[in-house]
């Protein structure tokens, strides 16, 4: 397994069974390829990373978005993971990875929002020293039913003093 960083085209097969087969997604609808390149564009700090067989083959990919808008939170990041077949260690590669990024980068803290149940990304993130702070219950509504998002964080870097730009 590789890991590098994503291409436009790279992200939209893999993530398209999740928004329509299952509630891990928080859409509805499967973007498109041109939707996934704007998305990796728009926050070109934030990293995206892919993880490819020797084949070529796509496992899975990782990625940090603002936690929010406003420009206090401008030093935390929200992380994704996605997986062509969960339980390779491939969400683990990439998810170190992109915490490595996300704390080479300046970032302070990271946060996952995980639709419950989901005890394989909780586990992941746990492995992982995230640590679970909240959840919000009957958030959002999919597949018939209202669903649970649980919150975790992980500090990325020692938080001394004011962080810089």
């Amino acid at each position: 397994m590789n890991l590098r960083s994503a291409r436009e085209t790279d992200a939209a097969a893999i993530y398209a069974p999740y928004v329509t087969g299952s509630t891990a997604s928080f859409e509805t609808e499967p973007p498109d390829a041109a939707e996934m390149a704007a998305r990796l564009a728009a926050h070109p700090t934030m990293p995206w990373l892919v993880a490819v067989a020797a084949d070529g083959a796509l496992l899975g990919y990782a990625y940090a978005s603002p936690h929010r808008a406003r420009a206090g939170y401008r030093w935390s990041v929200e992380t994704s993971v996605y997986l062509a077949e969960p339980g390779r260690g491939t969400g683990a590669a990439l998810t170190s990875a992109l915490l490595e990024s996300c704390a080479s980068a300046g970032f302070e803290s990271a946060y996952a929002g995980i639709a419950l149940p989901s005890d394989a990304s909780v586990a992941l993130h746990e492995r992982l020293g995230f640590t679970r702070i909240g959840v919000f219950p009957r958030v959002w509504f999919k597949d018939g039913r209202w669903i649970d998002v649980g919150w975790w964080y992980r500090p990325l870097a020692p938080g001394v003093g004011a962080p810089g730009d």
